[in-house]
């Protein structure tokens, strides 16, 4: 089994949770109250603006022309989802420009950062793969019986979308090539799945 395999594999009680939780599940249903997802849309955008400069600064430390490519195609992956936030900030009143990171999205694009900074190729991979894996295994999961008509169609329509596990196997491959299964990987694979948990949890909470 690939490192990324056993990391994943590694973290499904998380994965599960977050699929269960009932931010996703309001998304997966289009019963979510709007304003806990224009919340989460600002929010986002404010950390895809950070997993960009994640990419960039990989690609700067990326030890062959391969992996550095492979970096600059993935931070172009990010732009386009940016694109995406763009029009869900217009349809839902978002200014994306005035949006103030809440503590729980600062907490994660901090530790993004400085991992981007102080780590190798492989352990900035391995911070950045569980987001691309749990988007992938939650949009598969939301669409698998079918994507019904709501306010959160796009989103799901985005996630499940047959583009979007390609970008998840470049980054993987990654981690595959540079990582190593030892303790450091293990761990902040781990903790950017907690976050990404409790990214879900803030939004949830916005507004209560």
């Amino acid at each position: 089994m690939t490192i990324s395999n056993q990391l994943w594999e590694a973290n499904q009680d998380i994965a599960k949770a977050c699929l269960l939780h009932p931010f996703v599940q309001g998304i997966a249903y289009g019963t979510l109250p709007s304003a806990k997802f224009a919340y989460y849309v600002g929010q986002d955008a404010f950390f895809l603006e950070a997993f960009a400069r994640a990419y960039s600064v990989a690609a700067a430390k990326a030890p062959d022309w391969e992996a550095f490519m492979t970096f600059h195609d993935l931070a172009g992956g990010v732009l386009q989802e940016l694109q995406l936030h763009e029009g869900y900030a217009t349809k839902w009143g978002v200014d994306l420009r005035s949006v103030q990171p809440g503590a729980t999205t600062r907490h994660y694009t901090d530790f993004l950062l400085a991992t981007a900074w102080g780590g190798d190729v492989g352990l900035i991979a391995t911070a950045m793969s569980p987001c691309m894996r749990l988007y992938a295994f939650l949009g598969e999961k939301l669409a698998e019986d079918g994507i019904g008509e709501h306010q959160y169609t796009d989103w799901i329509r985005t996630y499940s979308s047959s583009d979007f596990p390609s970008l998840v196997q470049q980054l993987e491959s990654l981690v595959d090539r540079f990582a190593t299964a030892y303790t450091p990987a293990h761990s902040t694979y781990r903790y950017a799945m907690l976050c990404e948990q409790e990214f879900f949890q803030a939004a949830w909470q916005f507004g209560e």
